[in-house]
């Protein structure tokens, strides 16, 4: 089996511990804000929608609610607090693919590939349209990704006709926007990514929120729902919200409707912040345009500058724990921070010396489909959306108003969609799900260290429209 560049010129280790000696485990995103406090739960109360959640989902299913209607009573539900999770721990991009992807929409959707295409369009620009409107401080920046192959065998990947906003790039000029010695090529999108400060993006919606009337309870985490004929009920641990509907938003964290215990699994992202960059550093490697910047492995890293320009870099490993469990202690994994920290430095040689300033890991809530999928329980009065696999962040503006749409009862062309009325495929249950994600892992990267040559594992999971993503 071959090697990949990452093996090929990989740094000593002695510049790895160093690059690594000061971090903190620690969510840099987090640390960055101020979060204000929301009370907690602790009495019965009435709402003609309460959302479980405060999230990414939940919070623009707040938004969305009571923009259709100012004068509902809406009740948001947070077991931690807002934007603790998924939410304030990825990379801060904000894609406008629906789908996980041009090919994974081509594989499963693909009579309604270009209407989900404007749709995922139209919702990235509407996000926009919400900052602006609402002065929504996060560090929104609509720069695109480039996406660079960094061995041969996946330079055509890349090739293709080029429009306006997307364009490829030879060796010369994608380095000319990023300099590395891995990047051999790259294909510059530049419109459907914008990037943010993912826990500005969290807060942000919660005031907004907030200022229109929603009721925002933190460490109010919900053990049940029970159902009568008109009304739904939720129950925390010392509270009571007795809802007409009901807007499930858990994401990652179990389901709190049976049916949806198995159709997604948590798999652990591991990630690292540089301290900022000196004027020199940044202009030994370009990036002018701090555009997003993603690898095309199997197991690929991403990465992209933050306002005050840190580089964040992480992906590669995506690690699913026996059981399916979610434990703080997952979160400090030293041998995926020292295989990041070694990438980077093979990625961009010319920053040795530099320190990370943060290391943490978040929680993605992968389905077998890759993207979101969507649904009611207890006669339409529940909704949900889960299973946004990485790529959800502008993704659950859109199941925002999938929910809202099919807790109305309305048809309208979101809840038309295949892709919205279908669900994917369960995972199985332990020790099955284990054993197939590993494998599926392996076989993953194997691919990577043969030129991309799927065995006959992934051909088959392919066929079946099934597998497992970095």
């Amino acid at each position: 089996m071959g090697s990949t560049v990452f093996e090929r010129q990989a740094p000593a280790a002695s510049l790895v511990d160093a690059a690594l000696a000061g971090s903190r485990p620690s969510v840099f995103w987090l640390d960055d804000v101020t979060r204000p406090a929301h009370p907690s739960l602790d009495a019965t109360v009435d709402a003609d929608l309460a959302i479980v959640g405060g999230g990414y989902t939940g919070l623009w299913t707040a938004v969305r609610a009571k923009e259709r209607d100012p004068d509902a009573r809406v009740v948001l539900l947070e077991a931690g607090g807002i934007g603790g999770a998924a939410s304030g721990r990825n990379g801060g991009f904000v894609e406008a693919s629906l789908t996980h992807g041009e090919a994974n929409g081509e594989r499963r959707w693909p009579e309604e590939l270009a209407q989900l295409d404007r749709l995922g369009a139209a919702n990235l620009d509407a996000i926009e349209e919400a900052v602006g409107r609402y002065g929504i401080a996060a560090d929104f920046e609509r720069t695109g990704t480039l996406s660079v192959a960094v061995e041969p065998h996946q330079i055509p990947w890349l090739e293709g006709p080029d429009t306006p906003d997307d364009v490829f790039l030879d060796e010369a000029a994608v380095r000319g926007e990023i300099a590395s010695p891995t990047f051999l090529a790259g294909r510059w999108d530049r419109r459907s990514t914008a990037l943010v400060h993912p826990g500005k993006l969290a807060l942000e919606p919660a005031r907004v929120a907030a200022e229109l009337g929603v009721e925002i309870f933190e460490h109010s985490p919900v053990r049940r729902l029970d159902s009568s004929a008109d009304a739904v009920t939720v129950r925390t641990e010392r509270g009571t919200v007795r809802a007409a509907r009901v807007a499930l938003a858990t994401n990652a964290f179990p389901s709190l409707l049976r049916r949806n215990r198995l159709m997604t699994v948590p798999v652990y992202d591991y990630v690292l912040m540089t301290e900022p960059l000196t004027e020199g550093q940044l202009a030994s490697i370009g990036w002018r345009n701090r555009q997003g910047l993603a690898d095309l492995a199997n197991q690929f890293h991403y990465s992209r500058l933050t306002a005050d320009n840190r580089i964040l870099y992480g992906g590669y490993d995506a690690v699913y724990y026996s059981g399916g469990r979610i434990r703080p202690e997952y979160e400090e994994r030293p041998a995926s921070f020292h295989r990041l920290a070694s990438h980077f430095l093979t990625t961009f040689p010319q920053l040795e010396g530099i320190r990370f300033s943060h290391r943490w890991a978040g929680v993605i809530d992968t389905s077998t489909r890759f993207c979101a999928f969507f649904g009611t329980a207890r006669r339409g009065r529940v909704a949900y959306a889960a299973g946004f696999t990485g790529l959800g962040v502008a993704a659950t503006r859109f199941a925002a108003d999938v929910m809202l749409d099919k807790l109305d009862g309305a048809s309208t062309e979101l809840t038309e969609l295949r892709m919205v009325r279908e669900r994917p495929l369960p995972f199985p249950p332990e020790p099955a799900a284990s054993i197939g994600i590993n494998l599926t892992r392996r076989s993953l990267d194997r691919a990577d260290h043969r030129d991309g040559k799927r065995d006959v594992l992934l051909k088959t999971l392919d066929a079946l429209g099934l597998g497992f993503d970095s």
